[in-house]
This record gives structure tokens, sequence and C-alpha cells, in this order.
């Protein structure tokens, strides 16, 4: 039998930051006498099934790791399906693809949603949710590993060693105790390594984050007119500015990407949503209300700016999670900095390699790019949290700075991230006692290479 203490709100405080209701917590509920069911027939527990962690779920299970991958919504993929971002991030240094492993094979197959691409592009392709959906499912499902929808990171229990001892899971079922000899962390927001106690970082020196964004599909555009797009994009800061200072559209704002995803489908990246903290479920509420109102006064506002492409518009559909970019970075055994990135550093220790710009979604910051055939390595040690000992990072939540995870934070370094995290589980579990620290790294970047990844 396990205990959990289940906090309480007593009363609702406004936070004065952003004016988002928050709960301070004065009280407990104790469920002691409440007894758990645990399933201790795991290896690899993967949380979160977003592009790292299904990476991870899939090398894990390939690797031998008798594998778990487990989900809150009811999808895999993440920010590419249930958050319909409607492009890849390039997957290419300018001259040659260098995300590759488990990422590149994700992202040709990606390629056959979107015919209208060509294909051998390789940098801001457009994804097809639905159909990116179902790469994710196929390749996940003939892995091995298995799935669980419809089920939340609620508690985990750590040993006096250091050593997650179980996560403790809220579904249908209610709670859920699953045990497994490594955890990895893809949930975004790091959560299972920070209420394990690794320590971490959140947005800048005053704790401020990159904006957010809700993404959203505009359907019924004239597609004759926008041709093959991004049509818009190019010319909008130009347009939009006299009605955005009109106060027309008070949500309205100048930040905006459009792809075609489909005929007659607009897929919108656009609209910003400032300082949301991703590990406050009242702010996360507060922001998905506030971006689909966002989502509304841009279509409206679109009309207005390009009669001849959205006259006859609608808001087909708005993401069922929001885009964060920024949240907590857990600490590992090797930060990755700014500096690192403007080195072009490599790694002994580097499992793939990444070559996205510095982009910071936040007033004053400007993009640093790298010139064509320009990238860095990813340390391993960027995915081992300190002070855990059978923890791994895969995604969002690796070990970074501020400025530097504006270039790592993107879905193809995930990707990469997720294969070495998944690999170097099953590998800590054979050679080391469970110990994500002292993997052979000779040994797992072989093997990576034999899966095809690109590193020096």
């Amino acid at each position: 039998m396990m205990a959990v203490a289940v906090a309480t709100p007593s009363f609702a405080a406004a936070n004065s930051s952003n004016g988002i209701t928050a709960v301070e917590v004065r009280d407990t509920v104790s469920l002691k006498n409440k007894k758990i069911p645990v399933d201790n027939s795991w290896d690899v527990i993967v949380v979160g099934a977003g592009p790292g962690g299904c990476t991870a779920a899939i090398a894990a299970a390939r690797e031998g790791a008798k594998t778990l991958l487990i989900e809150a919504t009811g999808q895999l993929g993440g920010m590419g399906t249930a958050g319909i971002l409607n492009a890849w991030c390039p997957f290419s240094d300018g001259e040659k693809i260098i995300y590759r492993g488990l990422a590149e094979k994700i992202f040709n197959e990606s390629k056959k949603g979107v015919p209208h691409e060509p294909a051998d592009k390789l940098n801001w392709v457009s994804i097809n949710p639905e159909y990116l959906m179902s790469v994710y499912d196929k390749m996940v499902m003939e892995s091995g590993a298995k799935v669980l929808f419809f089920s939340r990171l609620a508690a985990v229990e750590k040993s006096a060693n250091d050593t997650v001892d179980a996560v403790i899971v809220a579904n249908k079922s209610g709670l859920t105790a699953f045990k497994a000899k490594v955890y990895i962390d893809a949930t975004g927001d790091g959560d299972l390594a920070a209420w394990a106690g690794a320590s971490f970082k959140r947005g800048d020196d005053n704790g401020v984050v990159q904006s957010s964004t809700l993404c959203f599909a505009i359907g019924n555009i004239d597609q004759y007119r926008y041709g093959n797009g991004p049509a818009v994009q190019s010319s909008f800061r130009s347009k939009a500015g006299d009605l955005i200072e009109s106060g027309k559209y008070p949500l309205f704002d100048n930040f905006l990407n459009d792809k075609l995803v489909g005929p007659g489908l607009l897929g919108m990246n656009a609209g910003h949503l400032v300082n949301v903290d991703a590990t406050d479920p009242w702010a996360l509420s507060e922001a998905m209300m506030t971006g689909r109102q966002k989502a509304a006064q841009f279509v409206a506002a679109l009309a207005e700016l390009y009669p001849d492409i959205f006259a006859s518009a609608f808001l087909s559909k708005t993401g069922t999670i929001l885009g964060v970019r920024d949240s907590r970075r857990i600490e590992g055994d090797y930060i990755f900095t700014v500096d690192d990135w403007m080195q072009r550093r490599t790694f002994e220790d580097e499992i793939g390699r990444n070559s996205y710009y510095l982009d910071v979604h936040k007033d004053g910051y400007k993009e640093t790019r790298y010139k064509k055939g320009e990238s860095h390595g990813i340390p391993y040690r960027c995915l081992t949290p300190k002070g855990l000992k059978n923890v791994l990072t895969a995604g969002r939540c690796i070990s970074t700075d501020e400025e530097a995870f504006g270039s790592l934070r993107v879905m193809p370094p995930c990707l990469v991230t997720g294969e070495a995290a998944g690999m170097a589980a099953q590998h800590a579990i054979v050679q080391s006692k469970n110990d994500v620290h002292a993997v052979d790294i000779k040994y797992l970047r072989k093997r990576l290479k034999e899966e095809g990844q690109y590193f020096l």
C-alpha cells in the first residue's frame, strides 16, 4: 500500500504578474488509507508522448526493453499532432540533413501526408497532423512499446538513494503506481524529474518565459490567390500595424507563420501569449481560452487585410494543447550554453547534432543563425539529471541555459534526444544497474550510428 498526500486549495488569489487566477494551498487531505494498485512489470517507462517521448519509447523497445509510454491526451505526437503545429523546423544545416536516425524516418514518412510539398524539401515542410499521428501510431506499435492514453502523471515516489521507485498516474481507473527500472521524462515541462527533486531553471533570471502560441487552422481559403505560400507571412507585419493600433481586435498581434497543409486549409502558428507558466494549471487554462479568442480575432483581421484570400474563410480548428516554448529546464550533468552554441562546439559524448537558430520569442531578442554547413553537438550529459540515478530527460526539458534553449526546444532535436534517451535507458539496465550516468558512451554512440544517427 502506498500513501499519497493530495493538495486541496482553500482560496484563490490573483497573480499580479499576469492577471491569471492562481491557487494558494493552505491545507492537505491525506489518502493514507487508500490502496493504490502497483504495476511493476516494466523495464522502461516514458512519460509524455510528444516527439521526444515517441522516439524514446521506440528506441527503448527496439533495444529490448519492456517499454510503457504514458500520455495525458489521447494521441501521440505532441505539438505536431495535438498542437496542430503547421510545419517542421528545418531538418538540414543548409547543405545536408543532420537530424537522422528515427528523426529522419519520421520526417520522411510524414512528408507523404503533404504531397503538395516537393519530395526533396528539407526545411519548413508542412505537417498534416492526422497523417503524422498515424506515422507515430504505426512506428510506436511496431516497436513493441505499449501505450497508455488519457493517463496523467500525478506523483513521483523516490527512495533515499536518489532512485525513482514509482510514478503514480491518474486515469479512469483512479490512481495506479507504475514501476520501472529506468524512467524517461518527456513531459516537456520536466514534471517527473522536478517532482522527484531534480534542480531546474525556468525562464530567464527573473523567471520570465518565452511567449506561447495556440496554433489553429483556417479552412476555405482561396487557394488560387494564396498560391503555394506562405503568401501572407512576407507582407503581414507591414500590413497589420494600423489594424493592431486601431484596437479593433484587441488580441490580434504581429506574430504570424502560415503554411498550406492541405487543399484550402491553412495552418497558422500565430499570436503570442506572453509569459504563460506552463507548470501552473490555472495559467494554462486561461491561456487556452484566450488563445481560442485570439485565433478567432486573427481570422477576422486577416479577412480585412487579405479579403481576396480570406473573405470566405473560417476558423476550422484550434490546438488541443498549448504551444509552450519555454518551461522547466532540468539541470543535467552538463548545461548546454549559448556560448557552446556560438562556438559550434563538438563533444566527446554527443548523441546528435543541431543547427536550428537561436529563436527566442521575447521582446528584445534577435535571431542568430549559423552559416550553411554549421551545427553543434548535443551532449548526452544534458539528458542525465543531477541527483537522480535512474531518470533521463528527452525533448524540451533537457539541460540548457535560457538562450540556447531557443535553439534546442524545437521538434527535430527533440526527436534526436528522445532516441538517445530511449537507447541509453536500456543500456543502463544492462550495463550499470540502472544508473543512467554510468552508461558506456562509446557503445551508445556506436548503436546510434548503426541506427543512422549523425554526429561527429
